[in-house]
């Protein structure tokens, strides 16, 4: 990621984030796309886990005369050291665990009308718990989180899995956690934002979302070099708490090889005042695939592509705490105003 590009994402604030939006959404008409390859509509790609590199695999020497007295690969006769992504697809998210920062590097979504109309979970019968399918050594722990002072912060909401008690109920496993800021983000703004996101199904037969953590840098005032530095909670340390959390949001139009509405955000994992406006967090999905070394949507051609903030307002419907709860704990949800007026 270009200093430039990084310094803008880094300096997002609740305080902060109109200009630097509006400076990074200006240096897009300088950048050249690449072209992207298509795809046929409907097919969804299967994901699979990392495998380690066999010999044939290995790129070619630049010396084929040239025989190495030596075999570095041969130490995957011990064992691959990685990394390992330990994908997870579930009923209701499908993600990618990050073993060093024990949070996910992403977590996938889909929802649409039908699912979010469904009332089949209650909030109240589930519960937060470990990950067994990662191993011990690297999992985030209950008790890491234990008077830490986050939130363990969902990256799929429990409300958009409402439509089975088992899917809502894996929303509660620690690889769909991270540390986050509970009064003015996790419980506040953040919660406004999936609200947001939700309420796209009222004029988009299907939303897909993936949310995940960032650490980007901050400068140093004193000496100006900028540096990445974050907290690490548990004891011992153990899971990393992230500077920044985004949502990339494929709004499909529902016909086959279809308009999709994009839309990427970058949040501070900080208080933000609700009055702050979403559009200010708005950056492009580059920006974020150069902070978090993914890649959203490489096969989706830029003729299918739409600013979703372009088609719709991007706002929040500010509703308090305790509201939001009482719609959690199984009661149908009442149809209601979008606003998302076109």
């Amino acid at each position: 990621m270009s200093k430039t590009t990084l310094a803008i994402i880094a300096g997002f604030s609740a305080a902060a984030g109109s200009a630097a939006t509006a400076a990074i959404l200006a240096s897009r008409s300088q950048r050249k796309e690449n072209p992207t390859p298509t795809s046929s509509a409907g097919t969804v790609p299967t994901p699979t886990s990392p495998l380690p590199p066999s010999a044939a695999s290995l790129p070619t020497p630049l010396r084929k005369d040239l025989i190495p007295p030596v075999n570095p690969t041969g130490v995957f006769q011990y064992g691959f050291p990685g990394p390992i992504n330990d994908l997870r697809p579930n009923l209701s998210t499908t993600s990618a665990f990050d073993r060093r920062t024990r949070n996910p590097y992403w977590v996938a979504e889909h929802i649409t009308p039908a699912s979010l109309l469904a009332n089949n979970a209650d909030r109240r019968h589930s519960y937060f718990v470990e990950d067994e399918s990662v191993p011990e050594k690297f999992r985030a722990k209950l008790h890491d989180y234990f008077r830490s002072g986050y939130d363990r912060g969902h990256q799929v909401p429990a409300a958009d899995a409402k439509w089975s008690q088992d899917a809502m109920d894996q929303t509660f496993l620690l690889t769909n956690m991270c540390p986050q800021v509970g009064d003015g983000f996790n419980r506040d703004y953040w919660a406004h934002f999936e609200d947001f996101c939700r309420r796209l199904t009222n004029h988009y037969p299907s939303v897909r979302i993936v949310t995940g953590p960032l650490y980007l840098p901050k400068k140093d005032h004193e000496d100006g070099k900028w540096r990445v530095s974050y907290e690490v909670i548990g004891n011992p340390p153990n899971v990393a708490v992230p500077t920044h959390f985004y949502k990339v949001i494929f709004a499909e139009d529902g016909k086959t090889g279809g308009d999709v509405s994009m839309g990427a955000f970058v949040l501070p994992n900080a208080r933000i005042d609700n009055e702050k406006p979403l559009e200010s967090f708005e950056v492009p999905v580059e920006a974020i695939e150069r902070a978090s070394g993914l890649e959203f949507a490489s096969k989706l051609p830029m003729l299918r592509r739409k600013r979703l903030c372009e088609q719709i307002k991007c706002s929040l419907l500010v509703r308090e705490y305790g509201e939001r709860q009482k719609n959690l704990l199984g009661e149908a949800p009442q149809k209601r105003g979008t606003g998302l007026p076109y």
